[in-house]
């Protein structure tokens, strides 16, 4: 190591310290460094006195100026229901006919009622309301349990085969599993209930088993989607000659359906919304299929 010498072309010192003839200068910290090292720590000692900040025990410093997240949180959560609470009021009151007579409020509804739907509904029948396997059609298809408004909010409140006591229930029967039809008997009753619905299969179809499929679906089906097929709203049963399925149309799936029967299962949204949020999900649902058609 050598002597501390001055560089002749810098004028600084040098540390003294020298690799393979580059010797390395004592040069200083800059000046704007030095600045901003100083307004940090400056920071950093004003914001530990005025705001929360260290952390001992189970608690924590509260800082001169007291703030507290949770406080404001909870203030705008407040200050939020405030506002809400002029139309809140408004729908609460309001029988459903006259929410829906109702522009201004129902624009309200396809705003709320959308970010509700997004948040509890459209898991199971989709962002569109249109359904998928095992999941009813909202949009479009009719109603199992009817469409009109109170029966709608009766069936959000309650659910289907739900854990809540006054809970809608349906059951589709399994024919086939318990041995109630012959594999045969199935597959006709299966080609019988799509050529309602498609007529391009009762045209292929064997007419004697196309009759026999119609007369096992008399004898075993009728009874909960009717005579005609066009099902049963005090049964939950679906019609069977549009073109809506829950759970497919398809052969396999309508076989599989009479086969191994079906119990679908929609929760009770009593006790997890509000009666203002349940009444806004069924004018937004029958606002939806209105504007729709």
């Amino acid at each position: 190591m050598s002597v501390g010498e001055r560089d002749p072309h810098t004028g600084h010192m040098t540390t003294g310290h020298e690799w393979n003839g580059i010797k390395e200068l004592n040069t200083p910290v800059p000046k704007p460094v030095w600045f901003f090292l100083v307004a940090t720590f400056t920071f950093a000692v004003i914001y530990w006195v005025l705001m929360p900040a260290w952390p001992y025990g189970v608690n924590y410093t509260r800082g001169l100026l007291g703030l507290d997240q949770r406080t404001i949180v909870a203030e705008n959560v407040r200050s939020a229901a405030i506002e809400r609470s002029v139309w809140t009021d408004r729908i609460a009151a309001a029988n459903l006919r006259e929410i829906q007579a109702d522009p201004r409020l129902m624009q309200v509804v396809r705003e709320a009622g959308h970010a509700l739907f997004g948040d509890n509904c459209s898991v199971c029948h989709g962002t569109d309301a249109g359904g998928g396997p095992g999941f009813p059609n909202l949009a479009q298809a009719p109603f199992l349990w009817g469409g009109d408004e109170e029966t709608v909010q009766e069936t959000i409140r309650v659910g289907i085969n739900s854990e809540h006591p006054e809970t809608r229930v349906s059951q589709m029967l399994a024919f086939g599993r318990d041995q109630m039809l012959a594999r045969d008997d199935v597959k006709r009753v299966a080609t019988y209930v799509r050529s309602l619905s498609q007529p391009e299969i009762a045209s292929m179809a064997d007419k004697d088993e196309l009759a026999a499929g119609a007369q096992l679906f008399l004898d075993n089906c009728a009874a909960c989607h009717g005579e005609n097929a066009k099902g049963s709203t005090d049964a939950g049963a679906p019609d069977l000659t549009d073109r809506f399925w829950v759970y497919g149309g398809d052969e396999t799936t309508v076989t599989a359906s009479i086969h191994g029967g079906r119990m679908g299962q929609m929760p009770s949204w009593e006790g997890r919304l509000s009666d203002v949020q349940r009444k806004l999900l069924t004018l937004y649902v029958l606002d939806l299929r209105t504007r729709q058609q």
